[in-house]
């Protein structure tokens, strides 16, 4: 059974150009003047649009058995997230839903549980930061060596910059992660990128604390980063 809510990560106009793609391909949506594909674009995504989104959801199809909404949103509040949630978990008959957003990190962890990456979305060398590819490829011997260096910082702008590195790891490894749990078939590899990004929403907020523990929360990274 094919799924019914989708993610895709990236600039604006390209997400939203490779999610009408994806339609036409796979469902046969046609993207010209067609009532059952519908595209929103929001800078900021409120609870109010959530509202409405939900009441256009349950609009039937015009032409044929399905129709499609892909939302583009550029920042969106958690309480729209919340509100989403009901949508992504159980849309109208026929409705697919496509969320195209900047980057996945933005999501909550409840919505993110409820999607999937858009097939054939595949994440670009340059959506990955290069310290968190360093620290993907590396052996446990040259990460712990990254990891001793991001840890020492001798004033507070060099400790700061070292957390903005860790803050583009941890970013790094969500976005490998994702994609490779959306491609993952195999249920036990699935349920340990799953608990990897649980431990990564959390391990994202400490950074963001002045006084980050930055070396004991990439220890903690590399200890649970399974291999993908």
């Amino acid at each position: 059974m094919a799924h019914h809510a989708y993610v895709i990560a990236g600039e604006r106009e390209a997400a939203v150009a490779r999610a009408v793609e994806f339609l036409a391909r796979e469902h046969g949506l046609a993207a010209e003047a067609n009532p059952d594909l519908i595209i929103r674009k929001h800078s900021l995504f409120s609870v109010e649009d959530a509202r409405a989104l939900g009441a256009l959801a349950m609009l039937a199809p015009v032409t044929g058995e399905t129709k499609a909404i892909v939302l583009a949103m550029d920042r969106v509040y958690h309480e729209a997230q919340n509100a989403l949630l009901k949508l992504l978990e159980e849309p109208p008959a026929g409705t697919i839903i496509i969320l195209a957003v900047p980057q996945i990190a933005m999501l909550l962890p409840t919505v993110r549980s409820r999607v999937l990456l858009l097939p054939g979305a595949q994440v670009h060398a340059q959506e990955i930061s290069e310290e968190a590819q360093a620290f993907l490829d590396a052996t446990k011997e040259k990460r712990a060596a990254l990891i001793k260096k991001l840890a020492t910082g001798k004033d507070e702008d060099a400790r700061r910059a070292n957390r903005d590195a860790a803050i583009r790891i941890i970013d790094g490894v969500e976005r490998a992660a994702y994609a490779a749990y959306g491609a993952e078939e195999e249920r036990a590899k699935r349920e340990a990128l799953r608990a990897l990004l649980a431990d990564i929403e959390i391990l994202r907020g400490y950074l963001y604390d002045r006084a980050a523990p930055v070396r004991m929360i990439l220890e903690h990274l590399s200890i649970v980063l399974p291999k993908f």
